[in-house]
Parts: C-alpha cells; sequence; structure tokens
C-alpha cells in the first residue's frame, strides 16, 4: 500500500465510516453494506500565517441584499423560498426515472431565455440523448452549453473559464476526481467531488444543481455528510408510474423547509399543478364508505387530500394492516384509540388505509380524518361528501387544535365543501366564514355521534 493511504470501510447506504469490517452496518442497520477504500491521510501546509488571519465583529459586517433568479417555474421557485440564490449549491434527489433530469432542463429552459448563462454537465447521457429530450420541451436560447464529461478537474476547468451563472451537474454519482483512488459512485468520491463543487460555488458565485439518486430506504445514496454539505437538499417524490410529482424541500438554507411543488409528468415533460387540491380530488368515488376529505397544510399552503379505509374481517388470528401515503404506526396508534375509547371491534378486522394520488404525508391534523375513514369502513356508512375534516387525535381520544385554521376552511369553502369538521378549541380563534358550515367537535364520541347516529 503507498505511503500516505489507509484502508477504511464505508457504509454504501448511509456513508458510515469504520475502520474495520463489519457484516451489519451499527447506524443504519443495514446488512452486507460495508465496501473498503483506500483514502489519503495528506497532511497540508497552512497558507497564510496566523498574523494575517482577522476576525470580525457581527456589526462590522455589513447588510447585504439578498437577489433571487426566479426560474420560471413558480412551483419551483416556491420550494426554494422564492427563487436561486447566488452562490448555493443545491441537491436534487430522487428515485431514477422520476423526473430530476427533466426539471433542471425544463428550468435551464426558462433561464436560458433571459440573461443568464447555463452550463447543462451530464456524466449519463450523451449530448444527443439531452437534445432528444430537450426537443420534448421547447426551443433553447444561446445561453444554454452542453458538457457530456466525468473528469471533475476538467469540469471545473470549464466553470472557471466560462463562469456560467447556473451549472446543473447530473448526477453526482457519475462523476469523479482523480485524487481518489476509488471508483466513481463511491462514498469517497461523491464526498470530495461535492467539497470541490462546493467550493467553486462559493468562490466563484456560481450557483451549483446537483443531482443525486436515493437508496431504496429513500434517502440520498452516498455519505450523510453529503446533505449537510449542500445549502438546500430538495426531494423529488411520486410514483414513476403515475403522473403526478411532488418536489419537497428537506433542507434550506434560505426558506422554509415545509414548501413543496406539485407537478404533472406528460409528454412535454412537467406541467405545474397549480391547485393541488382539485387535482387530488379528481375521479372521486361518491356516496363511498371509508372515504372522506381530510386538509393539511404543506408550508403555507393547505391542500385537500382523500383518505381512504377498508375494513375486512381477518381471517387469521392476527389482523393484517396495511398503511400506504401514511404512517403505519400511526394507524395503529388511532385504530388502538377507536378500540378503546369506542369500544369498536378492530382487532377482529383486517385494516388498509391509503391516501389516494401517492402523496406522503405526517402532520398530525390528518388524525381526525383517518379515524372518521376507519369508523365509516368498519359501520359500512358513507359519509356526506361535502364534509372536510381536521384535527389531532390524542390517546384520551380528545379532538386536538392544529395551525392555519382559517386557511385550511377557506381551501374547503373554495373548492364548494358546505361542512367542516374541526376541533371544538380552534373556534374561538378563527374567523367568521359564510357559506360553509363549521362544526366543533371535544373527542371521537361527539364525532361518532354527529355522523353515524
Amino acid at each position: 500500500m503507498a505511503k500516505g493511504k489507509v484502508n477504511v470501510f464505508f457504509c454504501q447506504e448511509c456513508g458510515y465510516e469504520s475502520s474495520k469490517w463489519a457484516g451489519q452496518c451499527p447506524a443504519c442497520k443495514t446488512w452486507n453494506s460495508f465496501v473498503e477504500e483506500k483514502i489519503d491521510k495528506k497532511t497540508t501546509k497552512i497558507s497564510k500565517e496566523l498574523k494575517d488571519i482577522k476576525t470580525f465583529k457581527i456589526s462590522e459586517i455589513e447588510d447585504s441584499d439578498e437577489t433571487r433568479i426566479s426560474t420560471g417555474i413558480s412551483e419551483f421557485d416556491r420550494v426554494l423560498g422564492g427563487g436561486i440564490v447566488k452562490g448555493s449549491l443545491v441537491l436534487v434527489g430522487g428515485d431514477p426515472g422520476i423526473g430530476k433530469s427533466t426539471l433542471l432542463l425544463q428550468m435551464s429552459h426558462k433561464l436560458s431565455t433571459s440573461d443568464n448563462t447555463i452550463l447543462y454537465v451530464s456524466g449519463e447521457e450523451s449530448l444527443q440523448q439531452i437534445k432528444l429530450r430537450a426537443n420534448r420541451i421547447g426551443k433553447f436560447g444561446d445561453k444554454l452549453s452542453l458538457l457530456a464529461e466525468n473528469n471533475l478537474m476538467l469540469i471545473k476547468g470549464v466553470i472557471e473559464k466560462g463562469k456560467p451563472d447556473i451549472v446543473v451537474i447530473d448526477s453526482i454519482q457519475t462523476m469523479y476526481n482523480e485524487d481518489v483512488s476509488s471508483a466513481p459512485g463511491s462514498v469517497s468520491q461523491v464526498r470530495e467531488t461535492t467539497n470541490v463543487l462546493m467550493q467553486i460555488a462559493k468562490g466563484l458565485g456560481i450557483t451549483i444543481f446537483v443531482v443525486g439518486h436515493v437508496t431504496k430506504e429513500g434517502t440520498v445514496a452516498g455519505p450523510r455528510v453529503l446533505e449537510h454539505m449542500v445549502d438546500t437538499v430538495l426531494y423529488f417524490e411520486g410514483d414513476r408510474y403515475a403522473s403526478y410529482r411532488v418536489l419537497r424541500g428537506v433542507k434550506n438554507r434560505f426558506g422554509s423547509t415545509n414548501e413543496i411543488g406539485v407537478f404533472e409528468m406528460n409528454q412535454e415533460g412537467l406541467k405545474e399543478v397549480l391547485n393541488p387540491s382539485e387535482y387530488m380530488l379528481s375521479g372521486r368515488a361518491k356516496n363511498a364508505s371509508g372515504s372522506v376529505i381530510a386538509c393539511v397544510v404543506e408550508g403555507t399552503r393547505p391542500m385537500l387530500l382523500e383518505i381512504q379505509a377498508l375494513l375486512t374481517r381477518s381471517n387469521f388470528g392476527m389482523p393484517r394492516r396495511t398503511a400506504v401515503g401514511v404512517d403505519y404506526n400511526r394507524v395503529n396508534l388511532l385504530m388502538a384509540v377507536l378500540e378503546k375509547r369506542l369500544g369498536l371491534p378492530l382487532g377482529e378486522y383486517d385494516a388498509y388505509v391509503n391516501i389516494t394520488g401517492g402523496i406522503k404525508i405526517s402532520e398530525p391534523s390528518l388524525d381526525l380524518g383517518l379515524v372518521i375513514a376507519i369508523e365509516s369502513s368498519f359501520r359500512n356508512v358513507a359519509v356526506d361528501d361535502n364534509i372536510i375534516c381536521f384535527g389531532e387525535v390524542g390517546l384520551s381520544g380528545e379532538v386536538r387544535s392544529v395551525n392555519m385554521v382559517d386557511q385550511r376552511i377557506s381551501e374547503a369553502k373554495k373548492l364548494g365543501f358546505e361542512k367542516c369538521i374541526v376541533p371544538a378549541v380552534s373556534i374561538k380563534d378563527m374567523g367568521d366564514f359564510k357559506g360553509i358550515e363549521v362544526i366543533g367537535v371535544n373527542n371521537l364520541n361527539d364525532v361518532s355521534k354527529l355522523l353515524y347516529k
């Protein structure tokens, strides 16, 4: 082994580093994920003397106006916090084939018609393949340049020479740094490549978008430090066989991390869905038991979703539970609350819960809709189609308050709903609404009496 190089074992799933091999990663509990890599342990000399380093008081630092560049895609701007921040490093992750490259190529299409110069670097596709995909999107301006290259040092030279405003790297797993001996896509390569790109972004004030693949657990492949190094982490979610896509921000140093953008995939690329509530409710069955509309909030956007539940008597001693789009453990907890507080014998039934459209929701305000859908299916009684609900349910069966009540009711009223079931404690803080009946409930007994008795 060469002098200065040591053998280190990395977990391919989460990036955990160990001095010896292990069958199971102690961090993410994945089996057979450790790979051996050689890394350089070089000592670096300090280029500046200590006397040249100066500290600044916070009062001495001048405020600078944060200028943002619009991507031309309003849903994308919403998730970024209002637009692109100059000199930022943005990581876009998602499943293969979900539309990450298409989204960034559409962004490049919008920006190429303005005064911004864009460099699109692809390590996965040839220039001809990118051109075929670009023809479906539209006519591009002369401000967009394409480069098919994997060598990071060559890419760095092109960026430093041309100094484009925005750079897209597709994808980080295909890039390699000649100074790192491991193969492209390895933990060391991904980490070192991202470090070089971060230095370019901060040093030259160039915004860099990096595409990252995700693992089977849904996290960005490579070390976890990758997400700590970048300024913004966006996840592109959705079923690749369905038409909708959701762009979700999970980290953003320049904006909210709760915003989502909704898109629909068609032949021309990704189309913005400006009214997700109407889109998610399309095709809803009428007068069907086990179905109810709930209102959740993603960031500053209220959104109506249909919750479906199906209960069937179990043929085995242990009933089956399945949850799609909502936490499985949360469904089990709410079913235990229903069984204890309302006396429903749910332990004898298989339960299947689904959030239509495939979107994944973790907000507690979904609880009330879940218990109503489960009880509706159990009793085989349909809930009125003009009713929506929201509220958190506690272990005592109480219905607790949630935030942004006025915005949720306004969204329901806009889409023509006539009744809204809300936590009783939230009524005193809400505004005056006409055209929609607001009903406050204190606990699950109130809800059951209101809908089924």
